[in-house]
């Protein structure tokens, strides 16, 4: 293949890294901030975000969080351990299977997140009014659909 037929397939791969370079830095840039928006308290961000799935999907057991939250049993077993402590979380037999127990949330961690979330998304709602004209704002919601579609598994 001639030099000069390489060089466009050349300048795409670079594009696509840079791409995904400047995707997976931007998200982590908006998860930070978020975070920070985030009321301060003594949760850790893995604490926040079991306390959010639990919220989110229901109850679940110690095996199902460390593999939807990709960390190890042993992990998450620590985090269920202080979620407990501190009433934010509640443990129950686990319906078919009794060497299992299934973790829910409490009326106190019901609270919590949702304050967080009011916090987060609260941020968010006024950093899209102030930084983006409705047009972008138009355009983000598309981007949305992309955004999705790369996290669907």
């Amino acid at each position: 293949m001639p030099e000069k037929d390489q060089e466009p397939q050349k300048d795409q791969e670079k594009d696509r890294e840079r791409l995904a370079a400047d995707l997976a830095a931007t998200a982590s840039q908006l998860m930070r901030r978020l975070r920070a928006a985030s009321p301060q308290g003594a949760l850790t961000p893995s604490q926040r975000a079991v306390l959010s799935r639990l919220g989110t999907e229901g109850p679940a057991t110690t095996a199902d969080l460390a593999r939807a939250e990709l960390v190890r049993p042993q992990s998450m077993r620590v985090i269920l351990g202080v979620l407990d402590d501190l009433g934010l979380v509640a443990r129950s037999p686990h319906p078919t299977d009794g060497r299992q127990v299934l973790f829910s949330l409490t009326p106190d961690g019901e609270r919590g997140l949702a304050s967080v979330r009011r916090s987060k998304h609260g941020w968010l709602a006024d950093a899209l009014d102030r930084r983006l004209d409705a047009d972008e704002r138009q355009r983000l919601a598309e981007a949305l659909k992309l955004l999705r579609k790369l996290t669907e598994e």
